[in-house]
């Protein structure tokens, strides 16, 4: 379970782009995976905001995709082991980087063929909890003529990430602008936040 935080840490430290290519096994991605297509069936995934609760927003020429929070109290089996996997993270971020997280909001996120999300940061202007943006993915056999990539913008540095399951990606949420490029085939993730009220 370390390596995967250290492969995090030290690339984030290397590129202000953290990366673990197996922080999710495949077996806890394929039943995530399978939470979000029940909920989904269930039509329980509702159209993404701009915003936070003070100032939210909505608007499909800036971002397609469908969320749903996810909720200790949901008492979902695998979406706790997900939990427990980030509470691990974040004791060993905190213990080795000093980094002073006290929190976190996660959501499943949907993309289908045809949405994306412009760039943007992840900070709220009003509101500057949002210390860490976490992406982990759940697509299987993904393939470069799917899209759907995460497009990070920086100097002289874009990153283009591939969106393959079990990758984690780990970011400065005040730093990088970023976007979702549009995606042929359906993208799913848990995305969230690491905070620190």
């Amino acid at each position: 379970m370390e390596d995967s935080f250290e492969d995090l840490i030290s690339s984030y430290i290397e590129n202000k782009v953290g990366i673990s290519e197996h922080f999710l096994s495949a077996e806890l991605a394929n039943h995530l995976k399978q939470n979000l297509f029940d909920l989904n069936d269930k039509s329980l995934l509702l159209a993404a905001g701009i915003g936070n609760s003070e100032k939210l927003s909505y608007d499909g020429a800036i971002r397609s995709d469908s969320i749903y929070w996810l909720d200790k109290k949901h008492n979902n089996v695998f979406e706790n082991e997900f939990f427990d996997k980030i509470d691990a993270f974040i004791l060993y971020l905190n213990e080795s980087c000093y980094a002073g997280i006290t929190g976190y909001e996660f959501h499943y996120s949907l993309y289908e063929a045809g949405d994306f999300y412009l760039k943007h940061l992840d900070q709220f202007k009003n509101n500057p909890s949002r210390k860490y943006s976490m992406i982990s993915y759940l697509n299987s056999n993904w393939k470069e003529a799917d899209g759907g990539e995460l497009m990070i913008h920086q100097e002289n540095n874009n990153q283009k990430i591939a969106p393959t399951q079990g990758k984690t990606v780990f970011f400065k949420s005040n730093e990088l602008v970023h976007e979702v490029l549009v995606t042929q085939n359906t993208r799913m993730s848990i995305t969230g936040w690491l905070k620190s009220d």
